[in-house]
């Protein structure tokens, strides 16, 4: 696991958290469940359906980047004029009927929470809507697990900006420099650097 904070970076195979920490906030797609292929699935569908593609891995490129940005991006990489808010729900809807209950909790992180719940306080901070997250925490039975939930709803500026992280923070109680923060992207650990977070890279971990 790759845990960093500002220019000191550290290689921790075993994933602790840090000894100054007092919260932790975990990104949720690609970091709690395994939704990353499935949120493609959905995206390639409804792109296609309107004629136009979307790269795999640009995708993947985007991840943690909120859903209406993801539609203009497409637009300005390519020159379509998708409709970002419809583009945005309808890809949501379908993501939720045909492919979410197709996603699996990733284990390792996952026991790292457990392990500290009711130690330090716990946040979840996402680039997703609220109610495609509320539906992911029952289906994973982790409704009420943590003590914050932050989405692309509660701040005006999604990731990489540092908002979501802040925000986070804020409503669990614990300043930002004594956060330490899970993630699986790399717009989402510019966030955490950026809010003054220790960033720690999931994908080494559970890959």
């Amino acid at each position: 696991m790759l845990i960093t904070n500002g220019t000191d970076i550290t290689f921790d195979k075993s994933g602790h958290v840090l000894p100054h920490v007092r919260g932790l906030i975990f990104d949720w797609d690609g970091t709690i469940i395994n939704t990353m292929p499935m949120h493609y699935l959905a995206w390639r569908d409804i792109v296609r359906e309107r004629g136009a593609d979307f790269p795999e891995q640009l995708f993947y490129d985007l991840a943690g980047v909120p859903s209406d940005r993801i539609v203009e991006v497409l637009n300005e990489t390519f020159g379509y004029q998708l409709d970002p808010q419809e583009i945005a729900l309808t890809k949501e809807q379908l993501f939720v009927e045909k492919y979410l209950a197709r996603a699996e909790l990733i284990e390792p992180v996952v026991a790292l929470a457990r392990a500290h719940k009711g130690k330090m306080p716990m946040a979840v901070a996402t680039g997703g809507i609220p109610t495609v997250l509320n539906k992911a925490l029952a289906l994973s039975g982790l409704t009420g697990f943590f003590d914050a939930v932050v989405t692309s709803h509660d701040v005006e500026h999604g990731k990489p900006a540092p908002d979501t992280f802040l925000e986070a923070a804020r409503r669990i109680g614990v300043a930002p420099e004594l956060c330490q923060v899970f993630e699986d992207s790399e717009a989402g650990l510019e966030g955490a650097r950026r809010a003054g977070m220790v960033a720690t890279d999931v994908r080494p971990w559970v890959k």
